[in-house]
C-alpha cells in the first residue's frame, strides 16, 4: 500500500488522480489533500478519496466531512510533514504556481518521495530540489505528459549517448494564428485548448508557449541535460508526447492518448505499467503525426525560457514570477494578451546578481515582483 499526499486534489491533475487510482484502492490510498475554493467539490473528493487530513482555502471554509482540517499556506506545509504510516509515501504535487516550491521542499526532508505536476517548484529552484532528492535519498517522478514520455524513453539509456531530448508542443489555442492576429484575441478565445483539458493558468501558458519554455528548463534538472542538447517541436495531434534522439540517430517516442490519467498512473507506479481499464485504445490506423518547427519569432517566450534557463541562478525566478502575475491579469482583465510578453520582457533584462542564491531569496524575489506588477495593473 503507498500512502498519498495530493496538493492540488480539486484541479485537473488531482482529479484525474483520484480518478485513476480508484480502480487500485489495494494499491494506493490517499492519506492527506489540499481542495480549492469549490467547497462542494472538495467535499465529494473528500467522500471518495477519504483522507484523514485535510487542508482548506481558508478557516472559514467548511465541509460536511469528518477529518483532521488544516488552512492556507500553512495547511499546505502541514499536509507536507504529515506521516500517516510508515508505507512508502509520494507526495502529489498538483498546485499551480510558485505556492508549490515550498511544501515540496519540506515534504522531501520529511521523506516523501514527489511525484510532480507543479512546473514551478523546478523552474524556481531545479538546483536545490535536486540536492535535497540526493540528500534526503528520495524519488522524483514526473507527471507532465512530456516529460513522463522523456523518461520512459531513457529507461535503460546511458545519458552519454542522447544526442538531443524532443519536447512536443500541441501549440496552444492560438497555434495557426499570426502575431497581427494576436493582438485582440480575448480570454475566452485562450481558454480553448484544441487537445487537453486543463486548468486557466496553464491553458493560458500553452497559448504563449510559455508552458513549454518552463518545460525546456523542467527537462534540463529533470534529466540532467544541457539547454543545447533540449529540442521542441510542433506536433498538433498531441499523440506523441516527446522524443529522445540518441547519437546513432535512431529516435525513441511515447504514442498515446492524450489523457493525463496515463502519465500520472506511470509516475505512480513506476516501474510498472498498470493497466488502465477506463480508457479507450489509441487507434494507430488512420492517425496522421505531424512535425514542425517552433518558430521562436512567433513565440517569443520560449526563446526567453531558454535565455534565462542557460543565465541560471535568479532568472527562472524572474520568468516565472512575471509570467504568474501576468496571466492573472490577462485572466482578471487588466491587460491584453501580448502584454504577457512586455511585462516578462522588462523584467528579465534586469540585473539579479546582488542576492545569495537560496531558496529564502528566491522566494523573496518572486513575492516582491508579483506584488509589485500586480499593484501596477490595480489588481491588488
Amino acid at each position: 500500500m503507498i500512502d498519498l499526499y495530493i496538493l492540488g486534489a480539486s484541479g485537473s491533475i488531482g482529479r484525474q488522480t483520484i480518478d485513476i487510482i480508484s480502480n487500485y484502492k489495494d494499491k494506493f490510498r490517499v492519506v492527506a489533500m489540499s481542495v480549492g475554493h469549490d467547497l462542494t467539490l472538495a467535499n465529494k473528493l473528500c467522500n471518495i478519496a477519504k483522507p484523514s487530513l485535510v487542508c482548506l482555502r481558508n478557516k472559514f471554509d467548511k465541509i460536511s466531512y469528518n477529518a483532521k482540517f488544516v488552512y492556507g499556506d500553512e495547511g499546505l506545509l502541514e499536509i507536507a510533514k504529515y506521516k500517516y504510516s510508515d508505507n512508502y509515501a509520494i507526495l502529489i504535487n498538483a498546485l499551480v504556481g510558485s505556492a508549490g516550491l515550498k511544501p515540496t521542499i519540506l515534504a522531501i526532508k520529511n521523506g516523501k518521495n514527489i511525484a510532480l505536476a507543479n512546473k514551478e517548484t523546478l523552474v524556481m529552484a531545479g538546483d536545490i530540489i535536486n540536492s535535497l532528492i540526493k540528500e534526503y535519498n528520495v524519488k522524483l517522478t514526473p507527471i507532465d505528459s512530456e516529460h513522463n514520455a522523456i523518461w520512459q524513453c531513457l529507461k535503460g539509456e546511458e545519458k552519454k549517448d542522447v544526442k538531443r531530448l524532443i519536447i512536443t508542443a500541441s501549440g496552444g489555442a492560438f497555434r495557426d494564428k499570426s502575431r497581427e492576429e494576436l493582438k485582440d484575441v480575448t480570454k475566452e478565445m485562450a481558454l480553448k485548448h484544441p487537445n487537453w483539458q486543463m486548468g486557466a493558468k496553464i491553458t493560458i501558458d500553452s497559448a504563449t508557449m510559455m508552458n513549454k519554455g518552463f518545460e525546456v528548463i523542467e527537462a534540463h534538472h529533470l534529466f540532467n541535460i544541457p539547454y543545447n542538447k533540449i529540442s521542441t517541436i510542433l506536433h498538433k495531434e498531441s499523440v506523441c508526447h516527446s522524443l529522445v534522439e540518441f547519437n546513432d540517430l535512431s529516435i525513441k517516442a511515447v504514442l498515446g492518448s492524450p489523457d493525463m490519467r496515463i502519465p500520472i498512473l506511470y509516475a505512480l507506479s513506476y516501474p510498472v505499467h498498470l493497466e488502465i481499464k477506463s480508457l479507450e485504445n489509441l487507434i494507430l490506423e488512420g492517425i496522421t503525426l505531424s512535425f514542425n518547427k517552433l518558430d521562436e519569432e512567433r513565440f517569443p517566450l520560449l526563446k526567453a525560457a531558454y535565455y534565462c534557463g542557460e543565465k541560471g541562478g535568479f532568472y527562472p525566478t524572474v520568468l516565472n514570477a512575471c509570467n504568474e502575475a501576468a496571466v492573472r491579469l490577462f485572466l482578471d482583465d487588466k491587460i491584453k494578451f501580448l502584454d504577457i510578453e512586455n511585462i516578462i520582457f522588462s523584467y528579465i533584462k534586469e540585473d539579479y546578481s546582488n542576492m545569495e542564491y537560496n531558496v529564502d531569496n528566491i522566494i523573496k524575489l518572486d513575492e516582491m515582483i508579483q506584488t509589485e506588477i500586480l499593484k501596477k495593473y490595480g489588481d491588488i
